[in-house]
């Protein structure tokens, strides 16, 4: 797409006519102009041109001068038109939040289940969440994940956010987030990814996250889901914590006892349990 072209189309979405913005672009490369020039030079009919410049001129983006008779208009410094509509956008923004919160926490119901699918849009969600996080974030978090979530995990870590949990993966680059121990073992069981990331205590995302469009994930506030994500992860830490702790003759029978009580719980066969076991 022309460069220009690309401009206009975002010129636009800031709430200018198509118009508009081809008026003001125009001034910025040559000005002043009257409005018959402007008209040739920015393909805006003459019937539309000093409509067109009105609406500038009470936006304060366009400004006239009279000079021997003839109405000169001349642009807004780009500089001052970037804080102006920064300024405009915050107002709005800022009236757009307090209403809308006010309006949803009147009508809150922390227990709800929202499901998000597609890996790309739970990514993008949960890297929203991260950069809305004040306190503390905990994370069960696969390599592959944790790099797609990474500039936001480092940003939020720059403002003094905790980030603590369990790791699946062999290139850890995060002191508080714990290595899960086996993960050759873990991989040949599970075969899926999955994904917990826990926003400030007060709520988290779950789920798969390894079937590309079809992930999916649940996005919750409930108190006892968030109390028991947040369980799973320290029960987690807790175990590779304490076998990192142990010398090896006591990791091997620490973990050939956990062995047998997975085989047992989850009802492994003898050969099914073998094939896992790496």
């Amino acid at each position: 797409m022309d460069k220009k072209i690309s401009i206009i189309e975002d010129m636009k979405k800031l709430g200018l006519s198509e118009y508009e913005v081809k008026a003001y672009l125009n001034l910025l490369e040559e000005y002043p102009v009257n409005g018959y020039v402007l008209s040739k030079n920015s393909g805006i009919p003459r019937s539309r041109i000093y409509e067109v410049l009105d609406n500038l001129k009470n936006k304060q983006i366009v400004f006239e001068q009279v000079e021997n008779d003839t109405t000169q208009y001349y642009p807004l410094e780009p500089k001052l038109l970037i804080g102006k509509l920064k300024n405009n956008f915050d107002d709005i923004l800022n009236n757009v939040d307090e209403y809308t919160k006010k309006v949803y926490y009147e009508q809150q119901n922390d227990n709800k289940l929202i499901v998000i699918k597609g890996r790309d849009k739970i990514i993008d969600f949960v890297n929203t969440l991260i950069s809305q996080a004040n306190k503390r974030i905990a994370v069960s978090i696969w390599e592959e994940e944790i790099n797609d979530m990474r500039a936001m995990l480092d940003a939020a870590i720059k403002r003094g956010v905790t980030v603590k949990g369990i790791y699946f993966g062999k290139n850890n680059s995060y002191k508080d987030i714990v290595s899960h121990r086996r993960i050759e073992r873990y991989l040949s069981e599970k075969s899926e990814r999955y994904m917990i990331v826990i926003i400030d205590g007060i709520q988290v995302v779950s789920g798969i996250i390894s079937r590309g469009e079809d992930s999916q994930v649940t996005w919750t506030k409930d108190a006892g889901f968030v109390d028991m994500s947040e369980d799973y992860i320290a029960h987690d830490v807790m175990v590779n914590l304490y076998s990192k702790k142990l010398d090896e003759d006591q990791r091997e029978e620490f973990e050939a006892y956990s062995d047998k009580v997975r085989k047992d719980y989850y009802g492994f066969s003898d050969e099914e349990f073998n094939n896992f076991k790496i």
